[in-house]
This record gives C-alpha cells, structure tokens and sequence, in this order.
C-alpha cells in the first residue's frame, strides 16, 4: 500500500504563534482555524487505516535486524589433517580413479553435515554421476536419477545459510528455489563465487585431491559423466575401490539374443 508523504500529516498545536499582538483580530478566527486543522488532520488518520497495523511488523523486522549474526570469526576453521576428526572427513572414490577427501564442518551446518554422512554410510552415491558440471564455476552430484530432480527419501532441509564464503574447493547443498528444499545433492565449487554466500549452504572444504575435481567430465549433463565409484566417511576406514571397479565401465556388445528380444516387444 502507498502510504501518503510525511508532509501529509498535521500537527495541532496550541501555539503562541497564531497570535499577533499587532493585530488582535486573529484570535477571533482561532478557533475556527484549529477546528479546520483537527478535522483535516482525522482525514488524514481515515486516509490511511494499515499505516498502524504496520507500525509492529516494521517494529519486528527492526528489532531482527539489530540482533548482530554470527561473524564468520566465531566459525571453525578447517582442518586440513587427514589424521585429525575423520568423523567428518568424506572420501570420494571417483571413476577417473582418483580420491578426494572432504573436510564436514558440522560447526557451519550440522544438520546437512549429517544428511551427507548419513547417505554416504548408506551407500547411496555410490554409482552416482556429476550430471551437472560447468567450467569455471562447480561440480554437482548427489542425484540417483542423473538428472538433476531427484533426491534421497528423507526429508528436505531446512537452510542453514553462514558467511563462510564459496571458494575454489568449497561444497555446499543445491536446492531448488525454496531455501529450505536440500536434500542429497551437492556441489564442488572450481573458482571463488561469493554471489553464493549465505544463499546455499556451505558446509565443507575439499582437502586432498582438489586436482581429480578438476579432471570431472564436463557438460549438462556429460554424455561420459564422471561417477561417484564409493563414498565413505574416514572413521570407519572402509576399503578403497579395487582398481577394476574404478575403471571406465566398457559398453556390453548388443547380442542376437538382445536383438531378437526388441524385435519382439516391436
């Protein structure tokens, strides 16, 4: 609603001001003058009937954005040790046969931190490819269909957007437009893109193995894409892929057998 100018409002005030002792006849129109007042002032009142049911809601956000955030000062820093907390540290065995190693930050989003360590120990990215790879900018996986709309069964998430900025290496969640809508995808960012801070939420590092991100085929999606071989937490020193299962998957021959199977459902 347009609410009318501060020049609109009228004050009434019993003022010395309206007198002149030079001409006495003023005081004779003063009554009438703050009758005229008063009532244009009510009008104005009429005029504008939200103006005081806004007044609290504005109070509101006021007082929200006078509570200070928390700096990105009292966040943690990463551990780049891969001896230390391997609680949260997410290896990533890639088809291109190479390792990465995440570091999870459960001090800047604990509750996503736990959704990935909870899928990982699930199985659930195993066999998942990096549908959506763009240079110059991030890597994202996380979706068993391969197509950029699917998920885990589990709930979506609720954000948990901090001030730790994107740079080369960070991992955040992808989500839909609601803010609230993550659930198992994620992202590997290649180059600084601070237009992501506090609106994706950033809850690892890359710590060993940033040079394999950079070898994951491109495109969107990739017509070889590279996959998630295995997806493990270091705690629970789950065994390496053998390097079989890292190699590239060969296409299986079509065979007679094949041909005459689509001949009959023709």
């Amino acid at each position: 609603m347009t609410r009318p100018p501060l020049t609109h409002i009228v004050h009434c005030t019993d003022s010395a001001a309206f007198v002149s002792p030079r001409n006495p006849d003023i005081l004779s129109v003063r009554p009438m003058l703050k009758k005229f007042l008063l009532a244009t002032a009510l009008a104005a009142m009429a005029a504008t009937p939200t103006l005081a049911q806004d007044a609290p809601e504005q109070a509101a956000d006021a007082t929200e954005q006078a509570v200070p955030s928390r700096p990105s000062s009292n966040y943690a820093t990463i551990d780049y040790n891969l001896q230390e907390d391997r609680d949260n540290i997410l290896f990533l065995d890639l088809s291109n046969g190479r390792r990465v190693a995440i570091r999870l930050m459960p001090d800047w989003a604990p509750n996503h931190v736990e959704r990935i360590k909870t899928l990982a120990r699930q199985g659930f990215y195993d066999g998942v490819i990096f549908h959506r790879v763009i240079e110059g900018f991030m890597a994202q996986t996380g979706d068993p269909t391969g197509t950029g709309q699917g998920g885990s069964e589990l709930p979506d998430l609720e954000e948990e957007f901090n001030p730790m900025p994107h740079v080369r290496g960070s991992v955040s969640m992808a989500r839909a437009q609601s803010e609230d809508s993550a659930n198992s995808q994620f992202f590997i960012v290649f180059y600084p893109r601070f237009s992501l801070d506090k609106n994706y939420t950033n809850f690892g590092r890359v710590i060993e193995g940033m040079d394999a991100v950079d070898t994951i085929v491109r495109g969107e999606p990739p017509t070889n894409p590279t996959r998630i071989v295995q997806a493990s937490i270091a705690s629970d020193n789950k065994p390496a892929p053998s390097p079989a299962a890292l190699a590239p998957q060969p296409e299986q021959p079509i065979t007679a057998a094949d041909l005459r199977a689509s001949s009959s459902q023709d």
